[in-house]
């Protein structure tokens, strides 16, 4: 018996598709990998081009003849282009949909932060006011079983009158295997041809504030001094939301992600340090890569992992130290191997195992 399953792409087509992308981009691969003939996975997509290709997704795809930020409103009160027959209706953040498919159909909608809250500065007024609704319109919907993709959201939920019943936290995916990374030749010829020469330290996410890129520059600047393998100070990532000065750091922007792969796997040390942080996906795709990484407390993804040097993101001191104390870390193939250990569980098959049994 066929099972339909409707998931939302409208993050594709959002200016900055960021996390939540990655992570769409990575159930439905997960959920292909699967190879269950029963499961039948469509996309939800408004009309326009996405800022990020979708071609290459193995689903179908129904598209919605209104762009985005029109569909993001409709959402909220109707499920606009949800299949009738869909078994399972897959929101893939707050934009919605909340209801849709058939008449039994499972809803389900996936909550990444409340960083709305944690973290105000990094959004507008009316970006706080439109999750702030859309959070509250969720605690109404007391039928949608809410999909946790970072850890500690359980209980402030409950708090805010959540059923525990409808909570269900998921593990997110890092692998990406069928992507090869790019020769150290290749990587150091890119990074010449930019005017990085020598080692370097990576810095991956979006540049906006929140990441607290000033702090690492800083911190970045004062261990170099007497640790020259920390080299230059590479900054990858597309713009976010505020404006940040980059200082002496080399900022690529977005790159192709074979590069981005050598550049993990070639860094003298990966640095994460964001004041707070959803769940945090670049620290973990370079321990994929065998990377050593310094990573703030604020970030739940690798907050507990032994193999990462934890550092109080707004202490610019305890970055700097954090920085040393990585690089004084053992890079010989047995400590990379533990390292890529570390986040060996976190794939996207089991990604799309977590859904199915939230789903159930």
């Amino acid at each position: 018996m066929t099972r339909a399953v409707s998931i939302t792409l409208d993050q594709f087509y959002r200016p900055q598709p960021g996390g939540i992308a990655t992570y769409v981009r990575g159930l439905v691969r997960g959920l292909a990998s699967l190879h269950d003939e029963s499961l039948a996975v469509t996309g939800v997509a408004p009309t326009g081009s996405p800022h990020q290709s979708i071609d290459d997704l193995e689903l179908k795809r129904v598209t919605v003849p209104v762009p985005v930020e029109l569909l993001t409103r409709l959402w909220s009160r109707w499920p606009l282009g949800v299949p009738r027959t869909s078994d399972v209706v897959h929101a893939t953040s707050l934009a919605g949909p909340y209801r849709g498919g058939a008449k039994r159909a499972v809803h389900s909608l996936a909550l990444h932060d409340l960083l709305w809250r944690d973290e105000p500065s990094a959004s507008t007024p009316r970006g706080i006011r439109f999750h702030e609704q859309r959070l509250q319109l969720l605690r109404r919907h007391g039928d949608v079983r809410v999909i946790l993709t970072a850890p500690g959201l359980v209980g402030r939920l409950v708090a805010e009158g959540f059923a525990p019943e409808r909570l269900h936290e998921v593990r997110l995916g890092v692998d990406d295997d069928n992507v090869v990374p790019e020769s150290e030749e290749y990587v150091r010829a890119f990074l010449l041809e930019r005017g990085v020469t020598g080692p370097f330290t990576l810095y991956v996410g979006t540049m906006e504030p929140r990441k607290n890129l000033e702090r690492l520059i800083s911190a970045h600047a004062a261990a170099s001094v007497h640790c020259d393998e920390l080299g230059t100070l590479v900054l990858v990532g597309p713009p976010g939301w505020g404006s940040v000065d980059s200082a002496d750091a080399v900022v690529l922007g977005v790159i192709e992600r074979s590069i981005l792969k050598g550049l993990y796997r070639d860094a003298s040390v990966v640095a994460y340090v964001p004041r707070a942080e959803g769940w945090g996906l670049p620290p973990v795709e370079a321990l994929h890569e065998g990377a050593r990484v310094v990573a703030s407390v604020t970030t739940p993804s690798v907050a507990h992992n032994e193999e990462v040097i934890v550092v109080d993101p707004l202490d610019v001191t305890a970055i700097e130290v954090g920085l040393v104390k990585a690089l004084s870390l053992s890079n010989d193939e047995i400590a990379r191997s533990r390292r890529r250990e570390s986040v060996a569980d976190l794939t996207w098959k089991n990604v799309a195992l977590d859904h199915l049994a939230s789903w159930q």
